[in-house]
């Protein structure tokens, strides 16, 4: 492999992480100003399934699936939608950096799902599991600065087991296995402007209630470019040029792009304790995702 070509994978991993942690940037004043978290994703990703579509079609791609393979797509849409739902509610309840470290828990569900399908991890990813816990207990012990909710953990927790199962199905369910990536994010994306339109108006609530002028258009448009629609593309091309472990190792930079704009953006506090249950997490994880196995 040419060393352009590693620069550039390697780039597109950080980005990705990046821009994904950059989820409570652009969703945390909306919710603060009031607009429901249904309304706001349902503007994220219609913004977002519009940018994917133009992609698609501009390239000479095309958006059409069997029937087959949309009724698999409908599944996990709704694990991909539920996922967003759920970390956006968790936000509600705890610090915005806490409930993505939470989510960023992933890999660890992932591996226990795959036991139940009876492909049983390594000694090596039981080892990390039992870290990781460690590393989740510490995060969730309250102290004199912090707050923490139940609920607010529950979600979070909630959003990484949904997305868990979007990731395994994925990668096991035969009737997906042709379609690519973007077509597959652009379905997934389909489902989830249907549902939020759903949820929203069997509310009662208006789209628009809790948007504030272009300030709030700025950050609906925010979440649909950045943590959205850059980090689909930037994970693409990363996993294509140095493969999906790096790439996940990379992901790192999600909940610690995350806990930065917690600090900086919203004031949130950052203990001792939290930092040491964030490195125990991100080392279990990493020491996770880089076995050869």
């Amino acid at each position: 492999m040419e060393t352009k070509d590693k620069i550039t994978g390697y780039a597109a991993g950080i980005a990705a992480g990046v821009t994904y942690g950059m989820n409570p940037l652009f969703g945390k004043p909306l919710l603060e100003g009031g607009m429901q978290v249904s309304s706001m994703l349902f503007f994220r990703y219609l913004f977002s399934m519009a940018i994917v579509a133009v992609w698609i079609l501009c390239t000479g791609g095309s958006l059409k699936v069997t029937w087959r393979e949309f009724k698999s797509l409908l599944i996990l849409g709704v694990m991909y939608c539920g996922s967003s739902i759920t970390l956006f509610e968790s936000y509600n309840y705890i610090p915005s950096g806490l409930a993505t470290t939470i989510v960023y828990l992933y890999p660890v569900f992932v591996a226990l799902i795959m036991v139940f399908l009876k492909q049983y991890p390594t000694l090596r990813v039981w080892i990390s599991i039992a870290v990781t816990l460690v590393g989740v207990i510490l995060l969730c012990m309250p102290s004199g600065h912090v707050e923490l909710s139940f609920a607010g953990i529950a979600l979070a927790a909630l959003s990484a087991f949904s997305y868990s199962i979007y990731v395994v199905l994925v990668n096991n369910d035969s009737s997906v296995s042709e379609v690519s990536p973007r077509v597959l994010t652009f379905w997934s994306l389909a489902v989830g402007v249907v549902a939020f339109l759903c949820i929203t108006t069997a509310g009662g609530d208006s789209l628009v209630d809790g948007i504030h002028g272009w300030r709030s258009w700025a950050d609906l448009a925010g979440l649909a470019l950045f943590p959205t629609t850059i980090a689909v593309l930037t994970i693409a091309i990363s996993t294509r040029l140095i493969g999906p472990t790096k790439t996940a190792v990379l992901g790192v930079f999600e909940p610690l792009t995350a806990i930065l704009i917690g600090i900086a953006a919203f004031a949130e506090p950052l203990t001792p304790v939290m930092v040491a249950g964030i490195i125990l997490c991100l080392s279990a994880i990493l020491f996770m995702v880089t076995e050869r196995r």
